[in-house]
């Protein structure tokens, strides 16, 4: 902020990103029974071979061109609707960004990289002469190719009424919502996963689980989310944390992130 930034919190998962004017940001928005994450990354991956560039689709949710990535992407979802956003670093201030973004060195190991800058790459790295507003292009007509939908350009008047507009923009303009409160905890616990790092700070009152906050970079923000409630009210044990976590009906992936915290919670034997 000393510098002229500004600091933005959004709805979805993920760990945190860099943004400038070298950088463009996109967003699909949609029902959720039209989520396809692999269309999706299609979008951006053959727009980005418009360019005139090999790209690939690596990971959970990077596109890298030899091994470094170029867009990270994020996920929102809500009982029927759900959105992918990410970025896409066309010629990105790469010495801030590996000074503003610092990541956990438990994080770098996992991804067998020495810095954020070493991880990462602008597009214009592999076409010098490429150029926001190119990319753009490329995007909108990738995306039109793979959806069969012309596009449209809206303006701020094709959007919803302006007092609820402002009210939006308070909401998450203000330093509630973006820095929220932190509090002092009786007990921290944290623990890097395949799927992302988990910190959870938790408050006790007589062995009991008083309050619970969970911070995450997985993607899953709905699942983590949920973990607050399901630990508190709980005794701070162990075994009846993992029971509580595993007594919540999961499927798919989210059993997984569950067994991964409660195998975690079981070790360290509390």
């Amino acid at each position: 902020e000393s510098e002229g930034g500004k600091l933005a919190r959004r709805l979805s998962g993920g760990g945190a990103v860099f943004h400038d004017i070298g950088n463009l940001n996109f967003t699909f928005l949609m029902g959720r029974t039209n989520y396809d994450f692999q269309r999706q990354a299609k979008v951006i991956h053959k727009a980005v071979e418009k360019a005139g560039i090999v790209s690939e689709v690596s990971g959970r949710n990077d596109l890298t061109v030899d091994g470094r990535k170029y867009s990270g992407n994020a996920f929102c979802f809500r009982k029927n609707s759900a959105y992918h956003h990410g970025t896409i670093l066309v010629s990105v201030d790469m010495s801030k960004l590996s000074r503003y973004l610092q990541v956990s060195q438990e994080k770098l190991r996992s991804k067998g990289v020495q810095s954020v800058k070493s991880r990462v790459a602008n597009l214009s790295e592999f076409k010098p002469s490429l150029t926001i507003e190119e990319m753009k292009s490329y995007m909108m007509e990738t995306f039109q190719e793979e959806y069969g939908k012309s596009a449209e350009i809206l303006t701020d008047d094709s959007f919803m009424d302006k007092a609820v507009l402002n009210k939006l923009y308070e909401k998450y303009s203000s330093w509630e919502w973006r820095y929220g409160e932190s509090p002092s905890f009786d007990i921290e616990l944290t623990e890097r996963f395949d799927w992302g790092g988990v910190e959870i700070g938790l408050e006790l009152e007589n062995g009991i689980i008083k309050r619970a906050k969970v911070y995450s970079d997985a993607m899953d923000e709905e699942f983590i989310n949920m973990l607050p409630e399901l630990l508190e009210g709980c005794r701070f044990n162990s075994a009846a944390m993992a029971e509580r976590i595993m007594g919540k009906p999961l499927e798919g992936q989210r059993k997984t992130y569950a067994q991964d915290i409660s195998e975690w919670m079981l070790k360290k034997g509390f």
